[in-house]
Protein backbone atom coordinates (compact mmCIF):
# COMPACT_ATOMS: atom_id res chain seq x y z
CA UNK A 1 0.00 0.00 0.00
CA UNK A 2 2.96 2.56 0.09
CA UNK A 3 3.18 2.53 -4.00
CA UNK A 4 1.06 4.95 -5.85
CA UNK A 5 -0.93 2.06 -7.79
CA UNK A 6 -1.12 -0.31 -4.66
CA UNK A 7 -2.17 2.89 -2.81
CA UNK A 8 -4.90 3.64 -5.06
CA UNK A 9 -6.16 0.39 -5.17
CA UNK A 10 -6.42 -0.43 -1.02
CA UNK A 11 -8.67 2.71 -1.07
CA UNK A 12 -10.73 1.47 -4.08
CA UNK A 13 -10.73 -1.85 -1.20
CA UNK A 14 -12.12 0.72 1.61
CA UNK A 15 -14.65 1.77 -0.37
CA UNK A 16 -15.83 -1.62 -1.45
CA UNK A 17 -15.79 -2.56 2.27
CA UNK A 18 -17.74 0.24 2.97
CA UNK A 19 -20.51 -0.13 0.24
CA UNK A 20 -21.67 -2.90 2.27
CA UNK A 21 -21.35 -1.48 5.43
CA UNK A 22 -18.08 -3.75 6.83
CA UNK A 23 -15.91 -1.01 6.63
CA UNK A 24 -16.55 -0.04 10.68
CA UNK A 25 -18.94 -2.34 11.66
CA UNK A 26 -18.97 -0.66 15.31
CA UNK A 27 -19.46 2.81 14.04
CA UNK A 28 -23.07 4.14 13.83
CA UNK A 29 -24.69 3.88 11.05
CA UNK A 30 -25.45 7.29 10.09
CA UNK A 31 -21.41 7.40 9.64
CA UNK A 32 -21.41 4.15 7.72
CA UNK A 33 -21.14 1.47 10.32
CA UNK A 34 -23.98 -1.40 11.04
CA UNK A 35 -23.82 -0.31 15.06
CA UNK A 36 -22.19 -3.23 16.31
CA UNK A 37 -20.65 -3.88 19.95
CA UNK A 38 -16.63 -3.48 20.06
CA UNK A 39 -16.71 -7.51 20.83
CA UNK A 40 -18.44 -7.60 17.41
CA UNK A 41 -15.69 -5.69 15.70
CA UNK A 42 -13.15 -7.99 17.57
CA UNK A 43 -15.17 -11.26 15.88
CA UNK A 44 -14.83 -9.33 12.53
CA UNK A 45 -11.31 -8.65 12.42
CA UNK A 46 -10.46 -12.56 13.84
CA UNK A 47 -12.75 -13.51 10.41
CA UNK A 48 -11.43 -10.32 8.52
CA UNK A 49 -7.80 -12.43 8.91
CA UNK A 50 -8.06 -15.23 8.85
CA UNK A 51 -9.63 -14.47 5.39
CA UNK A 52 -6.08 -12.93 4.40
CA UNK A 53 -8.00 -10.07 3.34
CA UNK A 54 -5.92 -6.83 2.62
CA UNK A 55 -4.43 -4.65 5.30
CA UNK A 56 -6.50 -1.26 5.84
CA UNK A 57 -4.80 1.63 4.34
CA UNK A 58 -6.69 4.28 6.44
CA UNK A 59 -6.15 2.82 9.72
CA UNK A 60 -4.87 6.07 11.40
CA UNK A 61 -8.31 7.57 10.28
CA UNK A 62 -10.73 4.31 11.23
CA UNK A 63 -8.83 2.98 14.02
CA UNK A 64 -7.48 5.78 15.78
CA UNK A 65 -9.11 9.51 14.84
CA UNK A 66 -12.19 7.89 14.21
CA UNK A 67 -12.70 6.82 17.53
CA UNK A 68 -11.10 9.88 19.12
CA UNK A 69 -13.62 12.44 17.25
CA UNK A 70 -16.59 10.10 18.56
CA UNK A 71 -15.12 11.25 21.99
CA UNK A 72 -14.08 14.87 21.74
CA UNK A 73 -14.80 15.82 18.16
CA UNK A 74 -18.31 17.74 17.81
CA UNK A 75 -21.34 16.66 15.96
CA UNK A 76 -20.20 19.13 12.63
CA UNK A 77 -16.88 17.41 12.85
CA UNK A 78 -18.13 13.81 13.24
CA UNK A 79 -20.76 14.76 10.49
CA UNK A 80 -17.75 16.12 8.02
CA UNK A 81 -15.12 13.49 8.56
CA UNK A 82 -16.22 10.30 9.61
CA UNK A 83 -18.34 9.22 6.22
CA UNK A 84 -15.63 10.39 4.19
CA UNK A 85 -13.47 8.29 6.74
CA UNK A 86 -15.43 5.30 6.44
CA UNK A 87 -15.25 5.66 2.23
CA UNK A 88 -11.60 5.77 1.81
CA UNK A 89 -12.55 9.34 0.44
CA UNK A 90 -10.20 10.90 2.68
CA UNK A 91 -7.23 8.98 4.30
CA UNK A 92 -5.48 9.95 7.27
CA UNK A 93 -1.79 10.42 8.47
CA UNK A 94 -0.86 11.18 12.11
CA UNK A 95 1.58 14.44 12.95
CA UNK A 96 2.73 13.45 16.37
CA UNK A 97 6.37 12.91 16.09
CA UNK A 98 9.14 15.19 15.79
CA UNK A 99 12.64 15.14 15.45
CA UNK A 100 13.06 15.85 19.18
CA UNK A 101 10.06 14.72 20.05
CA UNK A 102 9.02 11.24 19.37
CA UNK A 103 8.04 8.81 22.31
CA UNK A 104 8.09 12.01 24.56
CA UNK A 105 5.10 13.70 22.58
CA UNK A 106 5.15 16.45 25.90
CA UNK A 107 8.95 17.37 24.13
CA UNK A 108 6.86 18.96 20.96
CA UNK A 109 7.70 22.59 19.90
CA UNK A 110 5.99 22.67 16.56
CA UNK A 111 3.44 25.98 17.42
CA UNK A 112 0.57 26.60 16.06
CA UNK A 113 -0.37 30.60 16.55
CA UNK A 114 -4.14 31.92 16.55
CA UNK A 115 -4.58 34.95 13.89
CA UNK A 116 -7.73 35.88 12.36
CA UNK A 117 -9.70 32.80 12.78
CA UNK A 118 -7.02 30.21 11.88
CA UNK A 119 -3.86 28.45 13.15
CA UNK A 120 -1.05 29.65 11.91
CA UNK A 121 1.60 26.48 12.18
CA UNK A 122 5.21 26.59 11.76
CA UNK A 123 7.78 23.63 12.31
CA UNK A 124 8.23 19.92 11.39
CA UNK A 125 6.35 16.60 11.76
CA UNK A 126 8.14 13.52 11.01
CA UNK A 127 7.67 9.59 10.43
CA UNK A 128 4.07 10.11 9.45
CA UNK A 129 2.86 7.20 8.47
CA UNK A 130 1.00 7.46 4.60
CA UNK A 131 2.11 10.99 4.94
CA UNK A 132 2.98 11.17 1.33
CA UNK A 133 -0.60 9.62 0.38
CA UNK A 134 -2.90 10.81 2.69
CA UNK A 135 -5.65 13.63 2.25
CA UNK A 136 -5.74 14.65 5.97
CA UNK A 137 -3.54 14.80 9.14
CA UNK A 138 -4.81 14.96 12.74
CA UNK A 139 -1.74 16.74 14.25
CA UNK A 140 -0.30 18.01 17.39
CA UNK A 141 0.54 21.04 17.64
CA UNK A 142 1.97 23.55 20.67
CA UNK A 143 -0.45 27.13 20.60
CA UNK A 144 0.70 28.25 24.11
CA UNK A 145 4.38 29.36 23.70
CA UNK A 146 4.90 29.82 27.27
CA UNK A 147 3.53 26.25 28.23
CA UNK A 148 6.02 23.36 28.99
CA UNK A 149 5.53 19.82 28.32
CA UNK A 150 1.53 18.33 28.59
CA UNK A 151 -0.23 21.81 28.71
CA UNK A 152 -0.56 24.10 25.95
CA UNK A 153 -0.97 21.34 23.59
CA UNK A 154 -3.67 21.33 20.70
CA UNK A 155 -5.09 18.68 18.45
CA UNK A 156 -5.41 19.93 14.89
CA UNK A 157 -7.08 18.38 11.45
CA UNK A 158 -5.77 19.84 8.39
CA UNK A 159 -6.09 18.91 4.63
CA UNK A 160 -2.22 18.07 3.24
CA UNK A 161 -2.49 20.37 0.79
CA UNK A 162 -2.69 23.30 2.84
CA UNK A 163 -0.34 26.19 1.51
CA UNK A 164 2.79 26.21 3.24
CA UNK A 165 2.49 22.71 4.17
CA UNK A 166 5.79 20.62 2.41
CA UNK A 167 5.42 16.77 2.33
CA UNK A 168 8.62 14.66 1.72
CA UNK A 169 9.12 11.17 1.68
CA UNK A 170 10.98 9.06 3.35
CA UNK A 171 11.82 5.48 2.54
CA UNK A 172 10.94 2.23 4.59
CA UNK A 173 13.94 -0.28 5.16
CA UNK A 174 12.42 -1.92 1.73
CA UNK A 175 12.69 1.38 -0.10
CA UNK A 176 8.45 1.94 -0.08
CA UNK A 177 7.76 5.47 0.79
CA UNK A 178 5.78 4.33 4.01
CA UNK A 179 6.15 7.50 5.90
CA UNK A 180 6.70 11.37 5.39
CA UNK A 181 8.77 14.00 6.69
CA UNK A 182 5.97 17.42 6.86
CA UNK A 183 7.21 21.15 7.35
CA UNK A 184 5.11 23.93 7.92
CA UNK A 185 5.96 27.22 6.67
CA UNK A 186 2.87 29.58 7.90
CA UNK A 187 0.38 26.96 7.34
CA UNK A 188 -3.35 27.98 7.89
CA UNK A 189 -5.91 25.89 9.20
CA UNK A 190 -9.55 27.74 9.82
CA UNK A 191 -10.19 27.29 14.18
CA UNK A 192 -13.12 25.55 12.95
CA UNK A 193 -10.82 22.61 12.26
CA UNK A 194 -9.71 22.17 16.33
CA UNK A 195 -10.36 18.60 17.65
CA UNK A 196 -11.29 19.24 21.41
CA UNK A 197 -10.20 22.14 23.44
CA UNK A 198 -7.61 24.90 22.08
CA UNK A 199 -4.59 23.87 25.00
CA UNK A 200 -6.47 20.89 26.13
CA UNK A 201 -4.49 18.25 23.16
CA UNK A 202 -2.87 16.38 25.58
CA UNK A 203 -6.23 14.85 26.84
CA UNK A 204 -7.19 14.49 23.40
CA UNK A 205 -4.51 12.53 22.42
CA UNK A 206 -3.80 9.97 25.39
CA UNK A 207 -7.61 9.04 24.11
CA UNK A 208 -5.97 8.34 20.79
CA UNK A 209 -3.35 6.54 22.05
CA UNK A 210 -5.21 4.30 24.14
CA UNK A 211 -6.61 2.99 21.38
CA UNK A 212 -3.64 2.99 19.74
CA UNK A 213 -1.87 0.38 21.92
CA UNK A 214 -4.60 -0.99 23.84
CA UNK A 215 -6.78 -2.08 21.58
CA UNK A 216 -7.84 -1.10 17.83
CA UNK A 217 -4.30 -0.82 15.81
CA UNK A 218 -3.49 -4.21 16.44
CA UNK A 219 -6.63 -6.43 17.31
CA UNK A 220 -5.90 -10.23 18.11
CA UNK A 221 -7.39 -11.79 14.75
CA UNK A 222 -3.90 -10.36 12.62
CA UNK A 223 -1.28 -12.54 15.56
CA UNK A 224 -3.90 -15.49 15.63
CA UNK A 225 -3.78 -16.13 12.25
CA UNK A 226 0.05 -15.27 12.02
CA UNK A 227 0.22 -18.15 14.72
CA UNK A 228 -1.50 -20.23 12.57
CA UNK A 229 0.30 -19.56 9.40
CA UNK A 230 3.54 -20.24 11.67
CA UNK A 231 2.35 -23.89 12.44
CA UNK A 232 1.18 -24.46 8.85
CA UNK A 233 4.96 -23.72 8.18
CA UNK A 234 6.19 -25.55 10.83
CA UNK A 235 4.19 -28.78 9.69
CA UNK A 236 5.42 -28.33 6.03
CA UNK A 237 9.14 -27.97 7.45
CA UNK A 238 8.73 -31.67 8.73
CA UNK A 239 8.11 -30.46 12.34
CA UNK A 240 11.12 -30.23 13.67
CA UNK A 241 11.46 -31.36 17.16
CA UNK A 242 13.56 -28.02 18.30
CA UNK A 243 11.38 -25.66 16.78
CA UNK A 244 8.05 -27.12 18.74
CA UNK A 245 8.24 -25.26 21.76
CA UNK A 246 8.84 -22.05 19.83
CA UNK A 247 6.06 -22.64 17.54
CA UNK A 248 3.63 -23.71 20.32
CA UNK A 249 4.39 -20.24 22.54
CA UNK A 250 2.84 -18.52 19.30
CA UNK A 251 -0.03 -20.21 19.90
CA UNK A 252 -0.77 -19.65 23.01
CA UNK A 253 0.95 -16.24 22.81
CA UNK A 254 -1.70 -15.03 20.36
CA UNK A 255 -4.39 -16.97 22.46
CA UNK A 256 -3.41 -15.02 25.71
CA UNK A 257 -3.63 -11.73 23.79
CA UNK A 258 -6.85 -12.57 22.40
CA UNK A 259 -8.17 -12.99 26.17
CA UNK A 260 -6.37 -9.89 27.37
CA UNK A 261 -8.42 -7.52 24.52
CA UNK A 262 -11.39 -8.89 25.06
CA UNK A 263 -11.28 -7.86 28.30
CA UNK A 264 -10.40 -5.02 27.70
CA UNK A 265 -13.33 -4.99 25.38
CA UNK A 266 -15.49 -5.94 28.19
CA UNK A 267 -14.43 -3.15 30.45
CA UNK A 268 -15.22 -0.63 27.50
CA UNK A 269 -18.79 -2.38 27.46
CA UNK A 270 -19.38 -1.55 31.25
CA UNK A 271 -18.62 2.33 30.57
CA UNK A 272 -14.80 1.99 32.06
CA UNK A 273 -11.85 3.67 29.63
CA UNK A 274 -8.82 2.57 28.59
CA UNK A 275 -5.70 3.65 31.15
CA UNK A 276 -1.95 3.52 31.51
CA UNK A 277 -2.73 -0.31 31.16
CA UNK A 278 -2.71 -0.12 27.69
CA UNK A 279 0.72 -0.16 27.39
CA UNK A 280 0.85 -3.55 28.56
CA UNK A 281 -0.99 -4.22 25.30
CA UNK A 282 1.59 -2.79 23.03
CA UNK A 283 4.47 -4.60 24.86
CA UNK A 284 2.54 -7.92 24.44
CA UNK A 285 1.45 -7.73 20.98
CA UNK A 286 4.64 -5.62 19.46
CA UNK A 287 7.13 -8.64 20.84
CA UNK A 288 4.95 -11.07 20.04
CA UNK A 289 5.50 -10.59 17.13
CA UNK A 290 9.00 -10.31 16.03
CA UNK A 291 9.21 -13.87 17.83
CA UNK A 292 6.49 -15.83 15.41
CA UNK A 293 8.31 -14.04 12.41
CA UNK A 294 12.29 -14.68 14.05
CA UNK A 295 11.04 -18.18 14.26
CA UNK A 296 9.21 -18.27 10.33
CA UNK A 297 13.10 -17.47 9.06
CA UNK A 298 14.65 -19.76 11.01
CA UNK A 299 12.09 -22.49 9.40
CA UNK A 300 12.26 -21.39 6.18
CA UNK A 301 16.14 -21.31 6.25
CA UNK A 302 15.88 -24.73 7.55
CA UNK A 303 13.41 -25.50 4.74
CA UNK A 304 15.81 -23.84 2.12
CA UNK A 305 12.85 -22.08 0.72
CA UNK A 306 12.66 -20.61 -2.26
CA UNK A 307 12.07 -16.71 -2.84
CA UNK A 308 8.04 -17.32 -3.30
CA UNK A 309 5.28 -14.99 -2.77
CA UNK A 310 5.01 -17.19 0.65
CA UNK A 311 8.65 -16.63 1.52
CA UNK A 312 8.60 -12.74 0.73
CA UNK A 313 5.89 -12.40 3.11
CA UNK A 314 7.25 -13.81 5.82
CA UNK A 315 10.79 -11.69 5.34
CA UNK A 316 8.73 -8.07 4.90
CA UNK A 317 6.83 -9.19 7.79
CA UNK A 318 9.78 -9.63 9.87
CA UNK A 319 11.20 -6.17 8.64
CA UNK A 320 7.53 -4.78 9.68
CA UNK A 321 7.40 -6.35 13.16
CA UNK A 322 11.28 -4.80 14.22
CA UNK A 323 8.96 -1.41 13.99
CA UNK A 324 6.67 -2.99 16.68
CA UNK A 325 8.59 -1.56 19.48
CA UNK A 326 8.97 1.51 17.98
CA UNK A 327 5.93 3.05 17.15
CA UNK A 328 2.75 3.98 19.58
CA UNK A 329 5.48 4.56 22.00
CA UNK A 330 8.57 2.63 22.55
CA UNK A 331 8.58 -0.50 24.72
CA UNK A 332 11.23 1.58 27.02
CA UNK A 333 8.34 4.23 28.00
CA UNK A 334 5.84 1.51 28.30
CA UNK A 335 7.27 -0.33 30.37
CA UNK A 336 8.26 3.28 32.56
CA UNK A 337 4.57 3.78 32.17
CA UNK A 338 3.45 0.48 33.29
CA UNK A 339 6.35 0.75 36.24
CA UNK A 340 4.96 4.21 37.71
CA UNK A 341 1.03 4.51 36.55
CA UNK A 342 0.20 0.74 37.21
CA UNK A 343 2.46 -0.76 39.35
CA UNK A 344 2.59 2.19 41.48
CA UNK A 345 6.52 1.75 41.83
CA UNK A 346 8.69 4.80 42.71
CA UNK A 347 10.99 6.57 39.87
CA UNK A 348 14.78 5.37 39.61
Amino acid sequence: MDTADGFAEHRAWERKLFDDRWGVVSWPKEYGGRALSIVDWLIFEEEYYASDAPGRVNQNGLFLLGPTLMSHGSPEQRSRFLPAMARGEEIWCQGWSEPNAGSDMAAIRTKAVREDGHWVIEGQKTWCSRGVWADWMFGLFRSDPESERHRGLTMVLLPMDTPGLDVRPIAQLDGETGFAEVFFDGARVPVENTLGEPGQGWNVAMTTAGFERGLLLRPPGRFVATAQRLQGLFVDAGEPESFRAAVARAQVDARLYRLYVYWTAARLARGETIGPESSVNKLAWSEMDIRMHETALSLLGLAEAAGDDATRRWIDGYLFSLAGPIYAGTNEIQRNIIGERVLQLPRG
